[in-house]
Order: C-alpha cells, then structure tokens, then sequence
C-alpha cells in the first residue's frame, strides 16, 4: 500500500515536473513572440517608408503593386557622412517573377553617365540620389532600364554590415585573391565578419577589374545574407538583426510583403542571375571621368529585365 502511494506521488511529482518545464517553455515562446511582435511593429514603423511619385507636385501618389505579379526592386547602398546626404555608390536592381521563382539582379557603374530625371541635367547615375534623394534615383533608373521599380531599399552601407556580425558571418566564393592594407582574401571560399565584409565590398583601386570587380563583391555579399537570413536559426537573432536593419534601413515594403519575399526567395532552387555591363567604354568629358554604356548591350539588358518582369 505504501509502494503504492510512494509511486504515485512519484507521477504526480514527474508530471508537475514536465507541466512546469512546458509551461516555462510555453511562456518564454509566448513572450518571445510578443517581444518579437512589438519589435517587428517599432522596426517596420522607422524603416517603412512610402515612394511617393514626384514628377508631378500635383499629383503626389504612393506607388502600389499588384500582388503575385513580378515586380522589381531598386537597392541602393549609400555611404552617409556627416553634414553631407552621401551618393548611391551601390546600385543594384533585382527583379523578382514569383511565377517562374526567378529572380535577376543587375549592377549599375555608380559612374554612368545619364540623365538625372527631374534635375535636367546628365551626370554620373549615382548623383541623382545626392541630388533628390530615393525619389530622384527611383525615376532615373527607371528611365536608364526603360522598366518600372516597384520598391526600393536604402541601406547605409558601413551600419548594415553590421547584420552580418549579427549572422555570425557569411560565407562566399571568392574569385580572386585580394589583399588590402591588413586584410587578405584568398581565392575560393571564405568566411567574413562585418568588418571584413565591409573591406571586401569597397575595393576597387586592387582589382583589376575596378569597379566591376566590386560590383561581383558587393552582390556576392548581398545574395549570402539573404540566404542565411532566410535559415530557421536566424529567429533566434530576429530581435538584435532589426535593431541593425531600423538604423540602417529604409524601404517601402510592408510586414506582408517581406514575409511573402521571405517565401518566394527560400522556394527558388536555382539561385539569383547576375546581369552586369561589361562592354561599355571610359571617357573624361570635361574632365570628369564616365562610364558609358554600350547602346547594344544597354537595350539587350533593358529587354531581359523587361521580359522578366512580363512588361510591356
């Protein structure tokens, strides 16, 4: 009789035991969850930021997109300073057809020659943002690759590469074997903090290729986090990544739309096609050094763009 009750409060004291480690559980996930929630809410509030048209002061229009259709994307990586708005030295265009789970992403030379859409003027490609901000830019681009941009995303370059310290680093292919100052990066794979992320993305001068070879770097680097950050382990680290992405980010995306971007890129088993421009010529026009595009190659890339995102 006394065995008896002797393992029964034994049960009762091992279920106690199990209800109290799922309830602990259960409450540290709620509370997580409702951490991550308000955070999510704080960060999209600082970040999400519309694209209002301004060719027409008149007629000020939030831009809007049809969902499930293609739709591109314009990033653009600045280097901010003090009392000074920065140039886009990085401007990449992804274009997305969620239908064919393709995806392109193409470098702009920061140095093209263009015309600046709003400011009547033609000049380097990356003044434009210095000149009318995120507005300015998105019209310019749009008007180089004769494609409409849906959304864009603004990164301060040196704060955002702070997410990758946040990842626990990421790790490319390097195609070439590079050294700058104190910094080496040897051919083949390798794995970078934020800090060296950062260096990598910025040479130019020790690359033969100039800026094109920074243009590989910097999409290289774009491409690793997003693919880390799509990994289930990267919800551990959701709190402290947009801590980094609201100081550093702006984009007019809302929660909706990144989580359905989340779900078409980690469906997309054939990775990103990286366009480039590789035939266009250097030219000093009043002593200023220009990228100009080659007409041929230019339209070539305006018509894959186009035919990607189904546009007319």
């Amino acid at each position: 009789m006394e065995k008896n009750m002797k393992r029964s409060k034994e049960k009762k004291s091992k279920k106690k035991l199990w209800l109290w480690i799922v309830g602990s559980l259960l409450t540290i996930f709620l509370i997580f969850i409702g951490t991550a929630y308000f955070t999510i809410q704080k960060t999209m509030n600082k970040i999400n930021t519309p694209l209002l048209q301004t060719t027409d002061a008149a007629q000020l229009e939030e831009k809007t997109v049809i969902k499930k259709e293609p739709f591109s994307v314009l990033m653009l990586g600045v280097d901010e300073r003090k009392d000074d708005s920065g140039r886009s030295d990085t401007m990449i265009v992804i274009t997305v057809n969620p239908e064919k789970q393709t995806m392109k992403m193409l470098s702009i030379p920061r140095d093209t020659r263009t015309e600046i859409v709003g400011h009547d003027t033609v000049d380097k490609i990356n003044h434009a943002y210095a000149f009318g901000g995120v507005p300015m830019a998105v019209d310019t681009v749009e008007n180089f690759l004769n494609i409409p941009i849906d959304y864009y995303v603004f990164i301060n370059m040196e704060g955002f590469l702070q997410i990758i310290d946040t990842l626990g680093g990421v790790t490319i292919n390097n195609d070439m074997d590079l050294t700058y100052d104190e910094y080496h990066y040897p051919k083949g794979e390798i794995t970078l903090d934020g800090n060296e992320a950062l260096i990598f993305s910025r040479i130019r001068y020790e690359d033969p290729r100039g800026d094109f070879g920074r243009q590989i770097r910097q999409r290289q680097i774009i491409e690793a986090v997003m693919k880390k950050a799509s990994t289930p382990a990267t919800l551990l680290k959701a709190t402290d990544m947009l801590t980094v992405l609201g100081d550093n980010v702006r984009m007019n995306f809302s929660v909706k739309e990144l989580i359905q971007l989340q779900g078409i890129y980690k469906k997309m088993d054939k990775g990103i096609e990286q366009l480039s421009f590789e035939q266009g010529d250097g030219e000093r026009i009043n002593r200023i050094w220009y990228y100009i595009p080659n007409e041929e190659e230019l339209q070539k890339i305006q018509a894959d763009l186009k035919n990607h995102l189904q546009s007319k």
